[in-house]
């Protein structure tokens, strides 16, 4: 005998008491109130992408998509039956079960024939071709954007005249001036703007504020064009783009995120804001570019482009590629993508993901924009070892790294909270245009500041030569025979002054960074984080290097200067200090050193690099527990369950089910006795993404569950049949229709090839923690709270989302997701 509804209230009250948290829920689904769903939906606004870019997140509500029920066929149901809504989630169980089940079907007719072989072939071979193409797109795109990004950077100092589309390398080269020093001598071909304008020989200035004017006016016509072209045509092609590729391969639809007009318009505007001169970088929007490219190409296969977790397989081999053209580290690429960006990573992913990689930088290297005879950006070639003592200024760089990535993250943060909550948040061009004004008139007067990035960290990795004579290579030296090793000697007053200069550098990036990062264009954070990190490096590698030369006899260091070679390798610790900032501001560790080792052609020196990495990573974490990528996805709210993370609360799935208390009852189906003007009107009233099928509404007992999309496009394909279908035919979701429902009445719709039969259900009493690993494991969309058998309610990904941070908010206030 049941229970009356009171007393089932009062039992499942005292049940949820005890799970830890002081929360009642609602039960009332039990007692017959279900059938009143009301208008208001249950789901707050969880996206908060930013004001400018379209699309209305309000309506985001996971109570959505569950497996589908895998004995039935859906031939013969209308199209987009399975299909998923923008801003949803997809349901990774049901997506991976209709996938082996196409697979069955192939494998079965490949039996019939000599097409059907063929066929099959062509589908096992698809992937491989489709990651082939992604890799090939992403290294002719890189390629591009790389040889637009350096002419752009050059034609603010001036112009090539007889071949106005080289840049001033090639422009040199065309010329034959191979020895080329300076930016003004050497090189007749090459005109700078003052030489185009007049002679200024004479020491006025005026060489120099002309310079400057132009170097400000064609920082702003490229900002302009820049932030025009994605506010109008491609709002998603703004910023990094690594936050919303990581929340998309968790399995969220962002549509025309990975569009093609969002391919074309960051390809131009990421070459636009390097040349403008702003702190960013273009490594990081080349991910996004990659999984675009990606994205276009997965629907040449409809393997892949008609299901969503097929297709993340793309993306992930696509995001490897995207690291693999951004720096020229192919390998680095495949442990970025899987340890910092995918979600789902099988083993057959790996491999996919390296062969996409091998081909992004073989195209990149047959392009060869770097104009040299090696794939990696800044290739080095240091002559000297490392020695144990220095493992102290290696910690040393990895702590202040650790210590500038999580300043970093914090401000950066509370900068993007302030746009977001006041009128700037409103104005993106003016933003843009002021940012970009202050930076070039700050970074002009300082040469080090006024370079390209790309060409700073080049600058501070080089390994000093007989040839340099920039401020850096300053040394008191006396060079009579350039054959012979240089030595370490006393700094010179060359080095004194860049060492100013530099300080002032790092001053002057690692402010206008957390202001640039987050504006309305195409800006990644690699290349920044690197500068800052490679100027504190070579800065604190002088500092060793001299007080190695001063005391050269003391017993710590008589080992480490030699006749005929360098004490210490100023240029290594740059490299190290690159490698601690970066880690500091995203919390990477084995892509990471990967990626420098691979960038810069080190590999003897990995030791050190891992020493900063894992230093840096351990003060930003006791820092800070999130990176900046994971920082912004918890300010823009992205439903996002970060496998890093764990649950140390204790609460069960009663506490954060739904309906709560003050909530509307939970609206569902019943299997045999709703009219289709019921179910219609329920859609019309509701904004729900899924509604539980219980056997009646007396009972509750749980039968399955049905996908608004697919109910809504069943009951429109069946107003439009001439079966007789009308408002008031009853809806079944039965196997079999009674005889005198059809005789003398209204034809009925049955339903059931739309129903999932198999939702997955857990009880009431089980714990969040478990809850949690399911969500994550089995990539769910929703679970069913069930007590008895009977329905109680419904718990999604945002539900845990909003749960946690609640408990989270109890325990710290420093909390980014509100």
């Amino acid at each position: 005998m049941d229970p009356s509804p009171n007393e089932q209230n009062v039992l499942l009250e005292s049940m949820a008491k005890r799970g830890g948290v002081q929360q009642t829920t609602n039960y009332q689904s039990l007692n017959g109130r279900t059938s009143n769903c009301s208008s208001t939906s249950s789901d707050e606004d969880m996206i908060d992408i930013a004001a400018e870019t379209p699309g209305d997140y309000s309506h985001l509500s996971d109570h959505s998509q569950g497996s589908t029920n895998l004995m039935d066929t859906q031939d013969d149901l209308p199209p987009g039956i399975g299909q998923y809504d923008d801003f949803h989630t997809i349901d990774w169980l049901r997506d991976i079960a209709r996938e082996r089940m196409r697979h069955r079907q192939l494998v079965k007719k490949s039996k019939e024939g000599l097409w059907q072989k063929i066929k099959s072939a062509h589908d096992a071979w698809s992937g491989w071709l489709c990651v082939v193409l992604v890799g090939c797109a992403a290294g002719v795109s890189a390629a591009i954007i790389d040889v637009g990004a350096t002419w752009m950077s050059d034609i603010k100092n001036g112009i090539c005249l007889g071949r106005f589309w080289f840049n001033r390398e090639q422009c040199c080269w065309a010329a034959n001036d191979t020895f080329v020093t300076k930016e003004d001598e050497g090189c007749k071909q090459w005109f700078t703007w003052p030489e185009l304008f007049g002679d200024f020989n004479e020491p006025m200035g005026g060489e120099y504020v002309i310079s400057y004017v132009m170097y400000v006016v064609w920082s702003m016509v490229f900002a302009t064009l820049a932030v025009m072209l994605v506010r109008v045509f491609a709002p998603y092609a703004c910023g990094s783009g690594i936050p919303e590729i990581k929340t998309i391969l968790s399995g969220f639809i962002i549509r025309g995120y990975l569009g093609k007009w969002t391919l074309l318009i960051k390809s131009v505007t990421m070459m636009l804001a390097v040349s403008a001169g702003l702190s960013l970088g273009k490594e990081g929007p080349l991910v996004h570019v990659a999984a675009c490219c990606g994205n276009i190409f997965s629907y040449m296969f409809p393997k892949y482009g008609r299901n969503e977790a097929k297709k993340r397989e793309i993306l992930s081999a696509a995001a490897a590629a995207g690291v693999s053209v951004a720096f020229g580290a192919p390998i680095g690429g495949v442990l970025f993508s899987l340890e910092e960006v995918s979600y789902y990573f099988p083993l057959k992913t790996l491999w996919r993901s390296f062969f996409c990689a091998l081909a992004a930088a073989f195209i990149l290297r047959s392009i060869n924009p770097f104009g040299n005879d090696h794939l990696v950006m800044f290739y080095v070639q240091y002559t000297n070892p490392w020695y144990l003592i220095e493992l102290i200024p290696f910690t040393l760089l990895g702590i202040l790294g650790g210590v500038f990535g999580a300043l970093f993250i914090k401000f950066n943060i509370k900068w993007c909270k302030i746009r977001k909550s006041t009128i700037l948040g409103k104005y993106p061009i003016i933003e843009v245009l002021g940012v970009t004004l202050v930076t070039a008139l700050i970074a002009y007067p300082n040469p080090y500041t006024r370079m390209n990035t790309s060409e700073l960290i080049r600058l501070l990795v080089r390994q000093c030569g007989h040839e340099d004579e920039n401020d850096l290579c300053d040394y008191q030296r006396n060079v009579t025979n350039i054959n012979v090793d240089l030595e370490s000697v006393f700094a010179g007053p060359g080095i004194r002054t860049a060492l100013w200069q530099l300080t002032l550098a790092l001053i002057f990036k690692m402010v206008i960074t957390v202001f640039t990062f987050g504006i309305k264009v195409p800006a990644g954070l690699f290349i920044p984080s690197m500068a800052v990190g490679a100027i504190a490096g070579r800065m604190i590698g002088i500092g060793v290097e001299q007080l190695v030369v001063t005391h050269r006899l003391a017993p710590v260091f008589k080992d480490m200067c030699k006749t005929g070679q360098t004490c210490v390798t100023p240029g290594l610790y740059a490299m190290v200090g690159a490698a601690a900032a970066l880690g500091g501001v995203t919390r990477m560790t084995v892509s990471l050193v990967v990626i420098m080792f691979e960038l810069t052609g080190g590999l003897q020196y990995i030791v050190p690099l891992m020493v900063a990495a894992m230093a840096s990573k351990w003060i930003g974490d006791a820092m800070g527990k999130r990176g900046i990528y994971d920082a912004h996805i918890d300010l823009n709210g992205y439903p996002f369950l970060d496998s890093k993370d764990e649950f140390t609360h204790t609460s069960i799935a009663a506490d954060v089910m739904r309906p709560r208390r003050n909530d509307p009852p939970l609206c569902v189906l019943t299997q045999d006795s709703m009219v289709v003007e019921d179910v219609e009107a329920i859609l019309r009233d509701t904004e729900y993404n899924s509604f539980p099928v219980v056997v009646s509404k007396e009972s509750q007992y749980l039968v399955g569950l049905v996908l608004r999309k697919d109910l809504s496009l069943a009951l429109a394909s069946a107003r439009q049949t001439p079966d007789g279908v009308v408002s008031n035919s009853v809806l079944y979701f039965t196997n079999s229709v009674p005889v005198t429902t059809v005789v003398g009445g209204p034809s009925p719709l049955k339903l059931r090839k739309i129903l999932d039969l198999a939702p997955i259900t857990i009880t009431d009493q089980t714990p969040v923690e478990t809850v949690v690993e399911m969500f994550r494991k089995l990539g769910l969309r929703q679970t069913l709270v069930t007590h008895n058998g009977r329905l109680l309610g419904i718990i999604t990904k945002k539900d845990i989302l909003l749960h946690w941070n609640e408990l989270d908010s109890q325990d710290s206030e420093n909390v980014f997701f509100k």
